[in-house]
């Protein structure tokens, strides 16, 4: 009995807050806009949650990005402390420091590693001085199609740098402490499907890591549209899946498909398994469809276009195989006749994603916390995901970073609130994050591609357990 009590103890000691008695919100309070998100509040959504489909309910809310207010600063949990590491110019104008900071890595020796994608450029951003600024911040690449994946090959001695292109995966010859490309670039990956025909030419990220073992290269290429099928629509020929390569190159299969768009790749280090922070589809209401984060198992299917969210049908497509038309992996060019049906029905094989966030937060990079962070053992192992914020919603949300408690690999369907404070009001922001990076010594950086900033997040209290 003594060892049973002892060991139950301990078990309690080292669950995370929101196992301690912190209250999660859940049922249709957890559907909350930017007035609610507050860090250190937990919310689960589960399929029981979700409304049925409401077109009329579809808004254009895009928000009204002005400049940081004075007194405006991202708001952390108690015991964090945030400062302004590198950019925050007002712009834009040929001194500012980023015109679009997004996806941000870091590497094997600390530096890290920022995708400006409208720059075309890679920065390398080294240290920090006295004033909590990055001591360096120095192009790596320049010229580049619109990048976003940045990928270290081999993880531990990289001699390659990767990059993911709108249209065509890169890679430099690398040594760490490089803080310029000393050759390439050389084309691994000449032909990923290229911009979509959305709004503001949407759905051009593409994320690219490497499996646990080094041996296979995924790439995340997202849909080419709100709800068109692959079958019908050429252009959603290798959209909205997860697309497998060796390091060299050369195609191997689809890994995972019915991703919409799949725009933040993680390895999760205890299970190896990928992970997505996926943007699901639009213009089916306020609260549908939720985006989310999930582990995305070899050949899972996870049902775009035709369902959502474990097997609800999109009710503006018909029953796959009721006009011929089905889940289609895509592992070649051809496609069946349609008039046959000779696509299989998957409705059953449909996955639901782990972790349910709201609908529309638009949720982009995402990481895994180290067990050596400085930040409180309550949050080893844990994820963060950075929100960019909504737009097909009538009362705003997002524009935050979240954390998702994991245990031993495993995600329980909530998320917190982490950071906030990027809204002004109904109709305005002043940031939206978008990239999020684990440092060496274990403090998160965020990137903010609405004040063009890069945040610094570190422990400095004890009040977190």
């Amino acid at each position: 009995m003594k060892t049973t009590l002892i060991l139950l103890t301990v078990a309690a000691m080292a669950l995370p807050p929101v196992a301690q008695g912190q209250q999660i919100v859940t049922g249709q309070g957890a559907f909350a806009d930017w007035t609610q998100e507050k860090p250190g509040i937990f919310r689960r959504i589960t399929l029981a949650d979700l409304p049925p489909p409401n077109a009329a309910e579809s808004v254009r809310n895009q928000p009204h990005i002005v400049e940081r207010p004075a007194n405006a600063w991202p708001i952390a949990p108690p015991g964090f402390k945030v400062t302004l590491y590198a950019g925050g110019d007002s712009g834009p104008r040929p001194t500012d420091t980023f015109r679009q900071p997004r996806l941000i890595r870091t590497a094997p020796n600390g530096d890290l590693f920022l995708a400006d994608s409208a720059a075309g450029t890679i920065f390398v951003l080294r240290g920090v001085r006295a004033d909590g600024k990055a001591s360096t911040i120095q192009p790596f690449a320049t010229n580049l199609d619109h990048p976003f994946g940045i990928a270290f090959y081999p993880a531990d001695n990289p001699r390659f740098l990767y990059i993911a292109n709108a249209t065509t995966v890169v890679r430099f010859p690398y040594v760490a402490g490089d803080l310029h490309a000393t050759g390439g670039p050389e084309t691994i990956v000449p032909d990923l499907p290229g911009y979509a025909q959305l709004a503001g030419g949407g759905h051009w990220t593409r994320d690219l890591v490497f499996t646990k073992d080094g041996q296979h290269l995924l790439i995340s290429v997202g849909s080419g549209s709100n709800v068109d099928n692959a079958d019908d629509h050429a252009k959603e020929f290798h959209r909205a899946d997860v697309l497998e390569y060796t390091p060299d190159g050369k195609f191997l299969k689809v890994y995972a498909y019915g991703l919409r768009n799949c725009v933040g790749e993680a390895i999760n280090p205890i299970t190896g398994a990928l992970w997505c922070s996926t943007n699901e589809r639009d213009e089916l209401g306020n609260h549908l469809v939720p985006d989310y984060v999930t582990s995305v198992p070899e050949g899972g299917f996870f049902g775009w276009p035709w369902y959502y969210m474990g097997g609800h049908q999109d009710p503006r497509l018909p029953q796959p195989c009721a006009d011929g038309t089905g889940p289609n992996p895509q592992l070649t060019a051809e496609s069946p006749d349609p008039k046959t049906c000779l696509h299989v029905d998957l409705h059953a094989q449909v996955l639901t994603p782990d972790v349910l966030l709201q609908p529309h937060m638009a949720s982009l990079e995402m990481t895994f916390y180290p067990d050596s962070g400085e930040f409180p053992k309550a949050y080893d192992g844990d994820a963060f995901a950075a929100e960019h914020g909504s737009w097909n919603r009538d009362k705003r949300t997002g524009y935050e970073v979240i954390r998702i408690p994991l245990h031993n690999g495993k995600a329980d369907g909530s998320y917190e609130d982490f950071l906030t404070g990027f809204v002004v009001d109904d109709n305005s922001v002043w940031g939206r994050p978008v990239g999020i990076a684990v440092a060496k010594d274990g403090s998160l950086f965020v990137t903010d591609d609405g004040s063009r900033s890069v945040w610094h997040i570190t422990y400095e209290g004890n009040s977190q357990p």
